[in-house]
């Protein structure tokens, strides 16, 4: 069962099957709730295949510099409201520049001591001085995207190497921080890429996995691509869970465009988290109706 080749042989159900079990049995009925902020959009220099905000593509991604905390705060108290556990901060751009480490800063304190929900951020390639300087500030946890696997990833990125993803992340551990990352399927890579994704994962003994699905955004090299079929996405949440049995499997971008009306059916296949309210430059459905379908979810699973 622990062997790739194991895994890719088994069906769809008996994959969600295991799966399912997996999950009741290590992480019990929990639904795991974060929300996002773009706090500063556009013109990152970096030529992720996938990002509309990347300064190598035309889209109509939108453009604007580091938010101010007043705006910040305002967004982190709806996140709370609304049921999130975690709030994450996300800024574009290879890592922060000039003063906005510091502003940075100043929002994390403002969040901490004014509205009481856990802090987040992705703020792309930072050293472990800064993020300690940051967990100071009152930051829990580092979001740091691995996106594919090793083997995969400079087919998505060529401005940086899947190491220096590593090294991030490793360094945000040693600096006291949780990891958060994850990766985007159904950007052309197969099921052997989505295993070395989640075993590197693993190995890296990361606190929450936000899986994506890709939605290919025009003006981007991926914009052309065929949406992940409903069978492959369900597969590949089922084996993010069995390889990461205790871990949060948190639904991300393309949910409700690809998955649709099977979105119960992949809390059924091991996922049991999900980003409300939107996800950078992409719209998500509205909180009030994510918290009654977790209501439902639980419901179905305990039945």
């Amino acid at each position: 069962m622990n062997t790739a080749d194991n895994l890719s042989s088994l069906s769809t159900r008996e994959l969600m099957n295991t799966a399912l079990e997996y999950k009741l049995r290590d992480r019990g009925d929990r639904v795991s709730l974060c929300s996002i902020i773009n706090a500063k959009s556009g013109r990152c220099s970096e030529d992720c295949a996938f990002c509309s905000q990347s300064s190598h593509y035309q889209t109509e991604a939108p453009v604007y510099p580091l938010k101010d905390t007043e705006e910040v705060v305002v967004a982190a108290r709806q996140a709370r409201d609304s049921g999130a556990g975690h709030f994450s901060l996300v800024t574009s751009g290879r890592g922060l520049s000039g003063d906005d480490l510091e502003k940075v800063a100043e929002m994390i304190s403002a969040i901490r001591d004014r509205v009481g929900i856990r802090v987040c951020a992705s703020l792309g390639i930072l050293n472990q001085g800064e993020l300690a300087y940051l967990r100071e500030a009152g930051l829990v946890r580092y979001h740091h995207n691995l996106e594919s696997s090793r083997e995969y990833f400079p087919r998505v990125v060529t401005s940086h190497g899947f190491n220096e993803r590593i090294a991030v992340v490793k360094a945000a551990k040693d600096a006291g921080l949780e990891i958060c990352s994850g990766g985007i399927i159904g950007m052309g890579e197969n099921e052997n890429d989505r295993l070395s994704l989640a075993r590197s994962l693993a190995e890296l003994e990361v606190d929450s996995v936000p899986l994506n699905i890709l939605i290919p955004l025009p003006g981007t090299p991926l914009a052309e691509l065929p949406p992940l079929s409903v069978t492959e996405a369900l597969r590949a949440i089922a084996l993010f869970r069995i390889i990461l049995p205790s871990v949060p499997i948190r639904l991300a971008a393309g949910r409700e465009s690809v998955l649709a009306d099977f979105l119960s059916t992949a809390f059924l296949a091991g996922a049991d988290g999900m980003m409300i309210g939107g996800y950078l430059t992409q719209r998500g459905r509205s909180a009030d109706r994510d918290m009654q379908f977790i209501d439902d979810i639980r419901r179905l699973w305990i039945s």
